[in-house]
């Protein structure tokens, strides 16, 4: 068993940033990551940080754009604090060495990004996220943190009070991949989920195979609820035979989107008069999806980015990797070529839900960056909004885990008296485990137990579930699962929803539920064995796949990146309030939670979003 005060599972943004705060909060802190940290998806991030730096532009713009952007669906808190954070906490990187691009001057270089009514993201080159793993895991290494890396997370350690207000978390159980042991990880102040997103839940996807849900997984059935999970981001411009994501930096700097026609087709259809290509990205991924649909795509699959016409000197100098991406995956020539693009799936605007602090409703739980929902992207991200969120919130959560005292949270979390009862839309099938056999494998798996002796029972727990997977010498294998569950949700939880479809998507994951009864691996070996850690990882995707499902279908409205065909308006009467969902012990079960729209000195009136 190890041991530490706080124990930081993911070696991304948020979790490189959690893990520097807590140690600068005086606790002895570890990260367990199942990536090396530099191999982590916030390297993949190409756009920027959105962060007032500059004189004419302050942090209460950014929190109106931020809140515009949502859909109102933001809580001003958290949206405030993000704003309010995020020049210090930006300009800290830069002192700690991060070679953000400059100006002649030698100011940092800000560029426009979607949604925003000012030029506030600060990048790096097109490999901003790759630079901020670096800067922050050198933090990590001068400062002696430990790392655990290759060790796949695997559960979490809580008590079972049936209130899941009452639960403490007291570790982890992990996989160490080289060795093959499952050990335990005792911390003594809190554990902070750092995750990272649930993209493998889809086909068509900017995210990395390592994107599994995991920390959403652990979380919801450890019983804090997952907020918001309908809202999922497709990102206008990802390439079409892979997913790999090309950044909103290029149209930041000037990139033009064309159909078939070779219309400018953001102005020239309506789709956004006075921003075009920088609306939103959930206006831009829907006008994409509509030139195609309309007949005006190319190859009636996508549409075409121009950069060309920005100069060879500019896209050198801003825009380099994104040659290689173009040139790698697709055989174009960006300087005398335009690229083909299509929306893929993103982000996850919903998460795990925490207060400001990253704090859980289970005591001593924490989770920040995309695996959390504080909420501050709402319906709808802002494309350079995600990194700050790593560091600002990453930072807190890590402090607070530490026992670092940050003030009274002003987002509630839990089960409390604000929430409203549960839905009444009927579902096409029941969701979660219930009626499944306890297997041990695709029942509730959750560890809840006496806190006296509760790790050692976790991990003995979780080994008895390896060895039954690993004992099995036929059945289903989790790819047939896996590609099923994607296909489903590509099909029918995509930019465009319907009832019948969504429906159609929970039938689907409850058959691939009662298929992974029967899952094996065929992998023997207990060293490197990728088909265990990926046969475990797919049921997590299950999971967190049926919550974005669930959310989608019961939203009856149209808000940020959730457009429903039975219902094409924003319905603030009826739906300014976020999904909740919890695992309830294997029966989920879905209530609601009002926005917070009362900032600091203001008060975000929902207001017509458009661009």
């Amino acid at each position: 068993m190890y041991e530490h005060d706080v124990i930081v599972v993911g070696a991304g943004g948020a979790g490189l940033r959690a893990a520097i705060a807590a140690h600068e909060a005086g606790a002895d802190t570890a990260i367990v990551s199942k990536l090396h940290p530099v191999r982590s998806h916030t390297g993949a991030a190409e756009g920027g940080i959105n962060a007032a730096l500059q004189e004419g532009d302050d942090w209460e713009l950014h929190a109106y754009d931020t809140m515009k952007g949502s859909d109102y669906l933001g809580d001003a808190p958290a949206v405030e604090t993000l704003a309010q954070d995020a020049p210090e906490d930006t300009m800290r990187l830069e002192h700690w060495g991060m070679p953000f691009s400059r100006e002649e001057d030698g100011r940092v270089s800000q560029r426009p990004f979607g949604g925003l009514s000012y030029p506030r993201t600060t990048y790096a080159g097109a490999e901003t996220g790759h630079h901020l793993l670096h800067t922050m895991y050198e933090q990590v290494v001068k400062r002696g943190i430990q790392v655990y890396d290759e060790w796949y997370v695997m559960n979490l350690a809580t008590t079972d009070e049936d209130d899941p207000n009452e639960r403490d978390c007291h570790g982890v159980v992990a996989y160490d991949v080289q060795s093959g042991q499952i050990e335990g990880f005792k911390a003594n102040n809190g554990v902070v989920l750092a995750t990272g997103g649930p993209g493998q839940a889809f086909d068509h996807t900017t995210n990395a195979v390592s994107c599994t849900g995991d920390g959403h997984a652990m979380a919801y059935r450890a019983g804090a609820p997952l907020e918001d999970m309908e809202f999922i981001q497709f990102h206008p411009t990802s390439l079409p035979s892979t997913g790999v994501l090309i950044s909103e930096g290029v149209r930041g700097e000037g990139g033009i989107l064309y159909n078939s026609e070779g219309e400018r087709f953001m102005f020239e259809y309506g789709y956004a008069n006075n921003s075009g290509e920088l609306a939103s990205r959930d206006v831009v991924a829907r006008a994409e999806l509509t030139e195609v649909a309309e007949g005006r795509g190319i190859d009636d699959e996508y549409v075409h980015l121009d950069m060309r016409h920005l100069g060879e000197e500019r896209i050198m100098d801003r825009l380099e990797n994104i040659l290689h991406l173009a040139e790698d995956f697709e055989g174009v020539d960006g300087l005398v070529e335009p690229m083909p693009v299509k929306p893929g799936q993103h982000y996850a605007m919903g998460g795990i839900e925490t207060d400001e602090n990253g704090q859980t409703c289970i005591n001593g739980l924490y989770a920040a960056g995309e695996c959390a929902c504080v909420s501050v992207h709402g319906g709808n991200r802002l494309g350079g909004n995600a990194l700050p969120e790593l560091i600002v919130f990453g930072k807190r959560a890590g402090r607070h885990a530490a026992g670092e005292d940050l003030g009274e949270a002003e987002i509630r979390t839990g089960y409390g008296d604000d929430v409203e009862d549960e839905t009444d839309t009927e579902l096409p099938v029941q969701p979660g485990s219930a009626g499944l056999a306890d297997t041990g494998v695709a029942a509730d798996g959750g560890v809840t137990a006496d806190a006296e002796g509760l790790l050692e029972r976790a991990v003995e727990r979780e080994r008895e579930r390896v060895d039954r997977l690993m004992d099995r010498d036929s059945g289903v294998q989790h790819a047939e699962i896996r590609s099923k569950l994607q296909q489903a949700m590509t099909d029918h939880v995509n930019v465009f929803r319907t009832a019948e479809g969504v429906k159609k998507a929970l039938r689907t994951i409850r058959e691939c539920r009662e298929e992974y009864q029967n899952v094996y691996v065929d992998d023997p070996s207990r060293t490197f064995n990728t088909d265990l850690q990926q046969t475990i990882e797919t049921r997590n995707l299950i999971d967190v796949a049926e919550t974005i499902a669930l959310g989608a279908l019961v939203r009856n409205e149209f808000r940020g990146a959730h457009w429903r065909q039975e219902n094409q308006v924003r319905d603030d009467e009826n739906w300014l309030k976020h999904t909740l969902i919890s695992w309830n012990g294997g029966n989920p079960e879905i209530f609601y939670r009002p926005v917070i729209l009362e900032g600091e000195e203001k008060t975000y009136e929902p207001k017509e979003r458009s661009y």
